[in-house]
């Protein structure tokens, strides 16, 4: 690829993200798109009313005044400490990059520049050069100009394990840190056991209250056994639906009546028979939903799973920690999420259950990567000219117009992998919720792993070894050779990579600030929604956000050496990312759970792979490039690496896992001078029910603007 055609996809994109500002900066001031562009404030009960005057016509960079002055501590205060993870994440990555951006760009590209192997660079024809010319495959073999990049190597490498040792102690701090200072939380007294052995001549409830009195006599405190619910929450789903439906209808036969002063007799007959038999259907949905609840209450409706609450958080830890059977396939416990993170639709009931259904999703999830080589071997194909006029020979006139040519090498490429990408981040999502994990937070957690490591083969590994998979498979696995194939193969495609962050990096960025698709779905609905209805504030996507940011950590690492001009695109990404972002907390999401830090291990192994893998390429790099000394000397770097991440696993990893026995028996003993004690614990016995089993009141509720939905 040429200059130009880079030049090009970056003149795009910069002009998309231009116009995404002026929009936004816009439409956030206009009173109808108040839900889509500050939600989170009106949830918390800002005016949703606006006197009109010209300043709602006039873009304006106010907000982004107010997403810079915002401090750590207000953001930690207003959503949480997995939001601090998440801008800790953006910062650290400026911190690593703009570091190895002055190594990279005012040393690493100057000497790349002044080699010869490919082609002398010609400055007077900027835009017609070869990004190749940039890269270190334009430095001469043997060149001792190469030991420039082997410190450069070392020196990245040094400074971004400190800044990861820095930020897993800062982040453990604050995780211990919030446990002090939080209240007494159901979940930390409560352990979920599943897997209970049935029993003839007694009930679910009637073993676990007989199982745990005997094992903790004097802590335990009592349980509540989960139910089959699914039949009723697709029911109570289902009255929803018609509730709306039927609130919707109420609502514009109302505003009809006041436009038409009253009206024509017979005018609104359609639109009340259609209010009376969604009324009736909702009635009959409702009276199962009662009957279906009651029979829930029956022992045959016993899952073999339940919440069991402790008067202590050391005993819950210790219920969890030690295997509670003989049998290491029964009685299963895990430490219990918070009440509104627990997701109720799956509940593993046995451990094989639970293994199935995790052999089953690995299965798929290695058939959809399988499936999904088939966009990037599109997106290969428009890459190389040559192969697309041969498959195409009706494009070889387009193709020879210049403007075409670098559109198509330079932009469309990127833009058909970020769409097909778009669809990852929701099959994933769907694939963790029926592995069995009972909270929202968990399948986050396990989502965002998985399309971490389908980004990463299926765009890195796939785009750089081009082929079947099979042929990837082979490439990667002999580990021989794998040094050399990467050295060959990732400076190969620097080219596409620099375009890859210039295009899908802004672009989706700029889209996060816009909400494109919230914005389209919400003048698609204004007409039939009520304003004065209620709406929940979104939360935070992490599995679709996270792993995008550090595969941007991984491209910016594996290249700062081989290609430094990747660095100014990813430094002008992440600005974006930690600006938005910011302002996205800010008035767009609610935390709807805490894991207290929990995604940062994440963070931290991902950046471990994105380091090993960079020092292999340099150790084949130096090797392909005849300086066997520098190959030699980068080896140990790995190890090194290696060496640090096992000790932070030690050090830092438990604290994310569990709480030490020091934590909690400090706060135990804190709750004994408490006298709010007694009403939590009453409390606590109610907390974990199982929403379906609430009674539901659709048909008798009242809105604002009518009467009685049936009367």
């Amino acid at each position: 690829m040429i200059v130009s055609a880079l030049l090009t996809s970056v003149g795009i994109n910069t002009a998309l993200c231009v116009l995404f500002f002026t929009l936004y900066s816009i439409l956030r001031k206009q009173p109808s798109n108040y839900k889509v562009y500050i939600p989170r404030l009106l949830a918390e009960g800002a005016s949703r009313t606006r006197r009109f005057n010209l300043k709602l016509l006039i873009p304006s960079p106010d907000w982004v005044a107010k997403a810079w002055s915002i401090s750590e501590q207000e953001l930690f205060s207003s959503s949480g400490l997995d939001a601090l993870v998440f801008m800790r994440l953006i910062t650290f990555s400026l911190k690593i990059f703009a570091f190895a951006g002055v190594i990279g760009i005012f040393v690493l590209l100057p000497v790349n520049c002044w080699g010869n192997q490919l082609q002398d660079i010609d400055i007077l024809d900027f835009a017609g050069n070869s990004l190749d010319v940039f890269t270190i495959s334009n430095v001469n073999s043997g060149s001792n100009w190469l030991w420039v990049h082997f410190f450069a190597v070392y020196a990245v490498s040094v400074f971004t394990c400190f800044q990861l040792h820095h930020e897993y102690k800062y982040i453990a701090s604050k995780r211990i840190s919030y446990f002090y200072s939080s209240k007494p939380q159901p979940h930390q007294f409560t352990v979920l056991v599943h897997s209970i052995p049935t029993s003839v001549s007694c009930s679910i409830s009637d073993s676990v209250e007989r199982f745990f009195k005997e094992l903790y006599p004097s802590t335990y405190l009592s349980h509540v056994v989960i139910r089959r619910t699914n039949k009723i929450q697709t029911l109570m789903n289902k009255s929803k639906n018609l509730y709306k439906r039927v609130a919707q209808l109420r609502a514009n036969r109302a505003q009809q009546k006041y436009k038409h002063g009253g009206g024509v007799l017979g005018l609104f007959e359609s639109k009340d028979s259609l209010i009376d038999h969604y009324g009736k259907k909702l009635e009959d949905i409702e009276e199962d939903v009662r009957l279906k609840q009651a029979e829930a209450s029956l022992i045959a409706e016993e899952a073999r799973a339940a919440f069991v609450f402790f008067k202590t958080r050391y005993a819950a830890a210790s219920a969890f920690h030690l295997q509670p059977s003989i049998n290491p396939t029964q009685w299963i416990t895990e430490p219990a999420p918070q009440p509104h993170d627990v997701y109720w639709p799956f509940f593993s009931e046995s451990f094989m259950k639970q293994w199935i259904s995790k052999l089953v999703v690995i299965v798929v999830c290695i058939l959809f990567t399988i499936l999904f080589l088939i966009p990037v071997v599109i997106v290969q194909g428009l890459t190389n000219l040559k192969q697309l006029e041969v498959l195409f020979p009706f494009l070889k006139n387009l193709l020879a117009v210049k403007f075409v040519t670098q559109l198509i090498t330079g932009y469309l490429p990127s833009l058909i992998l970020q769409m097909s990408l778009k669809l990852v981040p929701p099959v994933m999502g769907f694939l963790s919720s029926i592995q069995g994990y009972i909270s929202n937070s968990d399948i986050e957690m396990s989502a965002s792993k998985k399309v971490q490591w389908f980004t990463v083969w299926n765009v890195f590994f796939a785009t750089v070894f081009s082929g079947s998979v099979f042929h990837q498979l082979y490439i990667i696995l002999d580990l021989r050779e794998i040094t050399g194939q990467l050295a060959v193969a990732v400076p190969a495609q620097a080219s596409f990579f620099i375009t890859y962050v210039a295009t899908t990096g802004w672009t989706s960025v700029s889209s996060e600030l816009f909400q494109i698709i919230p914005l389209i779905v919400s003048l698609i609905k204004r007409p039939f929604t009520k304003q004065e209805s209620e709406f929940e504030a979104p939360s935070m996507v992490y599995h679709r956000d996270l792993p995008r940011i550090l595969f941007f950590g991984l491209l910016g690492i594996s290249y700062f050496f081989l290609a430094p001009l990747i660095l100014p695109f990813l430094l002008v990404y992440l600005c974006l990312a930690y600006i938005i972002y910011r302002n996205q907390f800010i008035n767009v999401y609610t935390a709807k759970y805490e894991t207290a830090g929990r995604f940062w291990p994440i963070v931290h192994d991902s950046m471990i792979f994105s380091l090993i893998l960079m020092q292999l390429i340099a150790v084949g790099s130096f090797a392909l490039k005849k300086l066997s000394p520098a190959s030699t000397w980068t080896l140990p770097l790995p190890v090194l690496t290696l060496i640090f991440n096992y000790y932070c696993r030690r050090r830092f990893l438990p604290i994310f896992t569990a709480y030490s026995a020091e934590c909690l028996i400090k706060k135990d003993r804190e709750d004994e001078s408490d006298t709010a004690m007694t009403e939590f614990y009453n409390e606590l016995l109610s907390v974990y029910k199982d929403p379906a089993l609430f009674p539901i009141q659709h048909s008798s509720s009242t809105d604002s603007l009518v009467s009685p939905l049936l009367s």
